[in-house]
């Protein structure tokens, strides 16, 4: 028994060894990477979370970290679904073609530029806005080295087909020249009512595009990967038979939407997919595989992942506000954004009106812990929020007689319940505790180690990712126009 005890554990072992995990975890989807000198940057969707288009780097692949975003401010013309940045590095300049919604009007296709990949980039406004939007932009030169676009024209929005669009675009990269040709769209079974996020590269005289299609998103998801070549950019394209060529396996379902990458000499794909465990409320995550070029001038992905190093996924984060700035884990709604002051070591939050302000951070497993230390204050409260937008969320916030938790579904707030608390002249720490994604419950303390359970009915909070996001944890405050919320510290355990 003991031999045979062993060996499961060695095979429980070799399994975690080989299994795919996550290179950025938690919410980046659409993930796009290049390579700059010895490093590599990835950008990926932000949505309706602002700054736009957070921006990782790493030396292997395997690890990375955070140096900012393509826009600390959104841009002048676009107001929300910040989606799909592709980065481009061209004659020693960095590009972002993305994807955001035109104030008026409906989804369009920008470009930035940076001499680095860490910015600041410099908005030169929308390339291609069709009627019924126009998203996914790739960058491509064919063979006679002339400039490209790939786009999707999002027909699936109003129930059409969604065309793969090509357009000459000059090397300034300010605007479409010629006509456009469509190069193929949504026409077998597998792909559902889209094809979309094509990324494009060269090999042996032929021309692959990597592409997704089906449903991206959700608890309903069916995304899956498809390729098509042609010895010319500008076709015929030709789809392969045996699509899909990568589908959900393992712990992951729905892959796609990604970009192909060179390293050591060996072709990988990162793209994203859900992990079957936290499934949307951790949003599609950033996956890493390789890819070969089969003897008849096909490709398929291989068994090889690359994981991150540390397989502790445990983890804590701790922020004392002590910096001259927010650090990067933090975001906001894109609808609103928190005026606030960091004085000695404390987070004030200015509020504007009526609605609730928050800042938030990702999660990245379907376990974890939240605590908030606020300075109660007489009017205003602050507190501890699991946010989906600012529509759906639910949170515990206090002020310095009592503690309150509220429940918002499409912009209707319940109570759940108001709690006395003494708090006058002392701080007091807000707990959110989440297990298994959907139970949630809350605590207080008055010295941050010994807490009370709030004594409220478990809600039901599966609705609350919204259909291309994960939720969020994060700190929020409310009160009427003129008020200050304190907040002295954050603590995030994910387990």
């Amino acid at each position: 028994m003991k031999i045979l005890s062993i060996h499961l554990l060695l095979l429980v072992l070799v399994q975690f060894a080989n299994a795919q995990r996550a290179v950025i975890r938690g919410d980046f989807a659409d993930p796009s990477v290049i390579k700059v000198g010895k490093s590599y940057y990835a950008a990926a969707t932000s949505s309706n979370w602002a700054p736009a288009y957070p921006v990782m780097k790493s030396k292997d692949l395997k690890n990375w970290k955070q140096t900012g975003s393509i826009f600390p401010d959104l841009t002048s013309w676009a107001d929300y679904y910040y989606w799909a940045p592709e980065l481009n590095y061209d004659n020693g300049k960095v590009y972002a073609y993305y994807t955001a919604h035109k104030k008026g009007g409906n989804l369009c296709i920008g470009v930035a530029s940076a001499d680095s990949p860490e910015g600041p980039f410099k908005d030169h406004g929308p390339l291609v806005c069709q009627e019924a939007g126009s998203i996914d932009g790739f960058p491509i030169r064919d063979e006679n080295n002339k400039l490209y676009l790939i786009w999707k024209e999002d027909g699936n929005s109003i129930g059409q087909p969604t065309p793969i669009w090509i357009q000459a675009l000059n090397e300034e990269r300010t605007q479409l020249t010629g006509e456009k040709k469509e190069l193929f769209r949504n026409d077998k079974p597998w792909e559902g009512n889209l094809v979309e996020g094509v990324s494009v590269i060269k090999n042996n005289g032929y021309f692959y595009a990597i592409y997704a299609a089906a449903g991206c998103c959700g608890a309903g998801c069916t995304y899956a990967t498809g390729i098509a070549r042609a010895k010319n950019l500008m076709g015929p394209w030709e789809k392969y038979a045996a699509n899909p060529i990568l589908t959900g396996q393992g712990d992951w379902i729905c892959p796609g939407h990604g970009t192909a990458i060179m390293h050591k000499g060996k072709n990988y794909f990162m793209y994203h997919a859900y992990d079957k465990t936290s499934t949307q409320y951790t949003g599609r995550q950033a996956l890493i595989r390789g890819f070969e070029f089969t003897p008849d001038n096909w490709l398929r992905f291989t068994d090889e992942y690359l994981s991150p190093s540390n397989k502790n996924l445990a983890y804590t984060s701790t922020d004392n506000f002590d910096k001259k700035s927010l650090n990067l884990q933090w975001s906001w709604s894109v609808f609103n954004k928190p005026e606030y002051e960091l004085k000695n070591g404390r987070l004030a939050l200015q509020i504007k009106d009526e609605r609730e302000i928050f800042i938030a951070r990702r999660i990245d497993s379907p376990n974890y812990q939240a605590t908030v230390e606020t300075v109660p204050g007489k009017n205003p409260l602050a507190g501890v929020a699991l946010i989906g937008d600012e529509k759906n969320l639910i949170y515990a916030v206090a002020k310095q007689d009592s503690i309150h938790v509220t429940i918002a579904r499409d912009g209707a707030r319940s109570s759940l319940g108001k709690f006395p608390v003494a708090a006058a002249d002392k701080h007091l720490f807000l707990k959110m505790d989440v297990k298994n994604n959907k139970e949630i419950s809350f605590s207080y303390s008055l010295n941050g180690d010994d807490f009370t359970k709030l004594d409220i009915t478990m809600p039901d909070i599966s609705y609350l990712p919204p259909w291309d996001r994960a939720v969020r944890a994060g700190i929020l405050a409310k009160g009427v126009q003129g008020d200050v919320a304190v907040v002295e510290g954050f603590v995030f355990k994910s387990e």
